[in-house]
């Protein structure tokens, strides 16, 4: 995911400018007049929760994934409760008749968002203000609604295990055992692999097979692709892979939760179709990190960075030591295997497939990096492979710690999906 914390600073100003104006106010256009049970409420206030969580609170991915999920639920089963059409997430709650979907998505977020980060209170203040004031009926109803499917997340997610101290990895000092790559940096919430997953009911289903062995072909074969087009300086990247890797440097949670956002305008989806959407995207993400740390704290492999100096004592005589060698972009503070960034897009890719189909489904991602623009994928399958090779070509990933991961993502999602937001009636 992110790199270092001095990338992430620069990262963060990109990601919270994309989200909270020019994204933030485009799919209200979209969707048509507010106060008419305005689809597009549910993408503001997944971009205000990036807003929120990224920016105003630095909270990097993986853990920022958990808490605009704990939103996305929230708005969920606020939403349900007036429109009905799906399965709530939690208990459903009582919803008057002609109460405002909108007021109770909105009030569903701004309660979630503001629990867990009162720091930020006077800006969601500002924001949800001006969402009620463009609701005409139905307020106080839907006001009532939301604060209930925000109280009952945030009990529900109660000691939960976020934050836990007690689980730590140590860099190690044998050969494919991971060492820190920032002085003084561990490894970034090492709990995270112990926290109570969001959907999915049983974290060891999703189990990994692991990094390759050191002394193995495959190994050498990765070790080497990643050693000649991720390197810094010197790379057999063309200038093509060098902007698509560029273009996944930053937050792809954001990126394509706003794909998600267009996605269903451009499909017309009404409130409750939108909120299951994110709710399933959010939801898939969330749980198939929590997986892939799990397998971090498992699996704790060395990064290229380290691998590629120090290939004189994998015992592989397929491998040369690179002393000189660096990363086109810096190495995230975690173990190499799984991918976490391959985790999101994959889990976010099934996600879409769930939800809109598998054909003919064009996803245009939205791009945070000045210097690259938004790119459009003809396919998901376009999409995967696509940022499963840009983490190589960044020079912080093994391929096979791209594809676990990314299978991994597809799984857990598919799990999401078919347990969980189910249709009540013909929606």
């Amino acid at each position: 995911m992110n790199g270092p914390r001095r990338l992430l600073a620069a990262l963060l100003v990109a990601v919270t400018g994309a989200a909270a104006s020019s994204v933030l106010g485009a799919p209200s256009q979209a969707h048509g007049s507010r106060g008419d049970r305005d689809p597009a409420v549910v993408e503001r206030w997944s971009a205000i929760a990036t807003r929120t969580v990224v920016a105003e609170n630095s909270v990097r991915p993986p853990v920022s994934a958990l808490y605009t999920a704990f939103a996305s639920l929230a708005v969920h089963d606020a939403v349900v409760a007036v429109e009905g059409g799906f399965e709530p997430y939690a208990d459903r709650p009582r919803a008057r008749r002609g109460s405002s979907s909108e007021a109770a998505a909105a009030t569903a977020a701004y309660e979630v968002l503001r629990h867990y980060f009162p720091s930020s209170a006077d800006a969601l203040k500002k924001d949800y203000d001006a969402e009620l004031a463009g609701v005409d009926e139905g307020l106080a109803g839907g006001v009532r609604v939301g604060r209930a499917a925000a109280a009952t997340l945030v009990e529900l997610r109660a000691d939960d295990g976020r934050g836990d101290t007690t689980v730590t990895v140590p860099t190690g000092d044998e050969p494919g055992e991971w060492v820190a790559t920032t002085p003084g940096v561990g490894m970034y919430a090492p709990w995270l692999g112990h926290v109570d997953p969001l959907v999915i009911d049983d974290v060891d289903r999703f189990e990994l097979a692991g990094p390759p062995a050191l002394r193995s072909r495959q190994y050498a074969r990765e070790l080497e692709e990643v050693r000649t087009y991720g390197a810094r300086d010197g790379s057999a990247r063309t200038p093509a892979q060098t902007g698509t890797a560029m273009f996944w440097t930053v937050n792809p949670i954001a990126q394509l939760q706003r794909a998600t956002g267009d996605l269903a305008a451009r499909r017309e989806l009404d409130i409750a179709e939108t909120a299951r959407a994110f709710a399933i995207l959010d939801s898939s993400v969330a749980d198939a990190l929590i997986v892939a740390w799990r397998e971090k704290l498992e699996h704790p492999f060395w990064r290229p960075e380290t691998a590629i100096p120090r290939a004189d004592t994998d015992g592989n005589r397929r491998t040369t030591a690179d002393p000189d060698w660096t990363p086109l972009t810096a190495s995230p503070p975690y173990p190499e295997y799984p991918s976490g960034h391959a985790t999101v897009v994959g889990a976010s890719t099934e996600a879409l497939a769930e939800v809109f189909g598998r054909r003919r489904l064009v996803v245009n991602v939205p791009s945070f990096v000045e210097t690259t623009p938004a790119r459009r994928y003809e396919s998901l399958r376009e999409l995967d492979e696509e940022a499963m090779d840009a983490r190589i070509w960044q020079g912080i990933h093994f391929r096979t710690a791209m594809e676990d991961a990314n299978e991994l993502g597809h799984e857990v999602g598919d799990w999401v999906a078919d347990h969980r937001f189910g249709p009540t009636r013909r929606h």
